[in-house]
Formats: structure tokens, C-alpha cells, sequence
């Protein structure tokens, strides 16, 4: 089932009840997987439990990780949503677009906190971004509200079966563990030759380095490539 290539991640959840509510969204529409990323209450409690009611099934299935890169090592595609438009070299999408999305990969909805959303940071790991469409007088949403939109949308999509996709079975997508893995080796040795240079510029670099990664949608013989290449590189210095 395509379902199960479904993850919801909720980064930097502040309630309880908000966490309880995802994960009964979850389950209205069929889906299993429920990533919880440096969750400000104890993870999980009552609270959560109480306010999951039939999908606490959900709950203590969940994986938790107290960093959202780790999170991400198994996702072939992350959906990042904001309400505010990123000025980013990043592909913007609206809800009609999830229907281009190939979910036979593995896909990952990545949602804010509810004081302050997605830094541009945590947008930066995203191989798009999402706009749920609101009045743009007040364009803010419940997490959970959110969620549960994006869900049943993706569920509509997956039931009428409109994706059909052709690629060759031969092109294996890389996946984030596999760009991570490049990436974090792209880092290592531009840091050996004090690439990152001022320091206080060295977040908004990686930023770039990550957007940079992230859109390109490698295979995984092309991060193989490009792994040998930084990897010789480290060699020469």
C-alpha cells in the first residue's frame, strides 16, 4: 500500500492535545507513520494519549528523535508547510500539485511548531514547499488542522489512483541517508580547507549547501558519484 511511504513529522510540537489531535488525523485517513521531532512536553503523556483516543495505536508507534536531520535519513521526498512564502531557491507548490508527487517513494509532510512554524533552516532540508490555500487576511492554522488536510488530500489522491508513474525501475532514487551521508561528507572537507569563512556565515552556508542538495533529486549512482568526487578531493589537500 502507498500508504505506508507516508510520514507526518511534527517538528517542535508545543501541546499535548495538538499531538493527540495529529495523530487521530492520521489514522482517519489511513496512514501509519507519525514522526515526532524535539517535542516540548514530555513525549509521550496522559494528555496525548487522552486526546489520541482510537489512534493511540499511532502514538506508540511513533518514532521520536530530538533532531530533525536524523528524522529524515530514511525519506526520499520531504513537503515542508508554511503559511508564508519562502524567499527561496526552493520549488513552492500548492495542494493541486501533490498530485505530480510520486508516492511509490518515500514521502515525509514536514510540519512546524505552532508558535513559529518552519525556520528557514528546517525549510532548507525540504525538497518543496506547501501552501494551504486561506484567507490571506489570516492565513494561520492549527497544526493538527493542517495536517488533517494535507492528509485527507494525499488520502483522495492515493484512493483514486491518480499518480500513475513511469520511471525506469532501473534508477533508484537516492534516498536522504544517502544525501545526508554525501553532504555531511561535502562538509567535512570543505571545513579541513576553512571553507566557512566568516564564521557567523557558516549556518546560512550549510542552509545553501542543504537547499542546494535537496532540490536536485539525485539517483543514488549519482550520489555515489558525487561522493567519490569529495571524497578524492579530501585526498588531495
Amino acid at each position: 500500500m502507498l500508504n505506508k511511504n507516508i510520514s507526518f513529522i511534527i517538528h517542535k510540537p508545543q501541546l499535548s492535545e495538538n499531538i493527540g489531535a495529529c495523530a487521530r488525523a492520521i489514522k482517519n485517513f489511513n496512514f501509519q507513520k507519525m514522526i515526532v521531532v524535539d517535542p516540548k512536553p514530555i513525549y509521550p503523556n496522559d494528555k496525548i494519549l487522552a486526546t489520541a483516543v482510537g489512534a493511540k495505536n499511532i502514538i506508540t508507534k511513533s518514532k521520536k528523535y530530538e533532531n530533525l536531520e536524523p528524522a529524515l535519513k530514511n525519506i526520499d521526498i520531504v513537503i515542508a508547510t508554511s503559511a508564508r512564502f519562502r524567499n527561496k531557491n526552493i520549488k513552492h507548490i500548492q495542494l493541486e500539485d501533490l498530485k505530480k508527487i510520486d508516492f511509490t517513494k518515500r514521502v515525509a509532510f514536514l510540519f512546524g511548531s505552532e508558535a513559529s512554524g518552519l525556520s528557514n533552516n528546517e525549510i532548507s532540508y525540504a525538497n518543496y514547499t506547501l501552501q494551504i490555500p486561506t484567507n490571506p487576511e489570516f492565513k494561520s492554522l492549527n497544526l493538527s488542522h493542517s495536517l488533517i488536510i494535507i492528509a485527507q488530500f494525499v488520502y483522495s489522491i492515493l484512493k483514486t489512483k491518480i499518480s500513475n508513474f513511469k520511471k525506469s525501475k532501473k534508477v533508484k532514487a537516492a534516498s536522504k541517508k544517502d544525501i545526508l551521508s554525501m553532504k555531511n561528507l561535502c562538509i567535512k572537507n570543505l571545513e579541513e580547507i576553512g571553507f566557512f569563512k566568516p564564521k557567523d556565515k557558516k549556518p546560512t552556508m550549510l542552509e545553501n549547501l542543504r537547499n542546494i542538495f535537496y532540490k536536485m533529486e539525485l539517483s543514488s549512482k549519482e550520489t555515489r558519484i558525487l561522493s567519490s568526487v569529495f571524497a578524492s578531493l579530501g585526498k588531495k589537500k
